[in-house]
C-alpha cells in the first residue's frame, strides 16, 4: 500500500509541493539526517545560490532513500530549514522536481544559521518502508 495524502476541507490548500496529512502504509520507518548542499567528496556547492543547494540537499536525499531500499515516492514528512525564506521560495521549484503527489507532509523553518556559514539549507526526512 502506497502512502496516502489527505488534505481536509476544513485547512486551508496547501501552497507548494506539500500534504497536511500523509497516511504511511505499516513496516518499517527510516529517518534520514539533515542533508545539505555538500556532495560526495564534502565540498560544499553553489555557495551563495539556494537552487544550486536544493537541488544537491534533495540528491542527497535521495540517495539515502535509495540507500534503504526506498525512493523520494516513500517519503512521508520532511522538515526544511533554511537560512532566508524569500531565497527559498524563489528556489522552491526545485522541490517540485523531485516530489510528486503524493507529496510528504513538509515543515519550513527560518533558521539563523546551519552547520556551516556558506550552507542555505538542510533537509531531513522520514521513510516509510513498506
Amino acid at each position: 500500500m502506497p502512502k496516502e495524502a489527505l488534505n481536509p476541507e476544513t485547512i486551508h490548500r496547501p501552497v507548494g509541493g506539500y500534504s497536511h496529512v500523509v497516511i504511511a502504509p505499516a513496516g518499517r520507518l527510516a529517518f534520514i539526517a539533515g542533508q545539505v548542499g555538500v556532495d560526495q567528496d564534502g565540498n560544499i556547492v553553489g555557495k551563495g545560490d539556494m537552487t544550486v543547494q536544493s537541488r544537491q540537499s534533495l540528491e542527497n536525499l535521495k540517495a539515502a532513500a535509495e540507500a534503504v531500499g526506498g525512493t523520494l515516492d516513500d517519503i512521508v514528512s520532511i522538515t526544511v530549514f533554511v537560512t532566508n525564506i524569500d531565497q527559498f521560495i524563489a528556489a522552491s521549484e526545485v522541490r517540485r522536481q523531485y516530489f510528486r503527489p503524493d507529496y510528504p507532509a513538509s515543515t519550513l523553518i527560518q533558521v539563523g544559521r546551519l552547520a556551516h556559514p556558506d550552507l542555505l539549507i538542510e533537509i531531513n526526512a522520514v521513510v516509510a518502508l513498506g
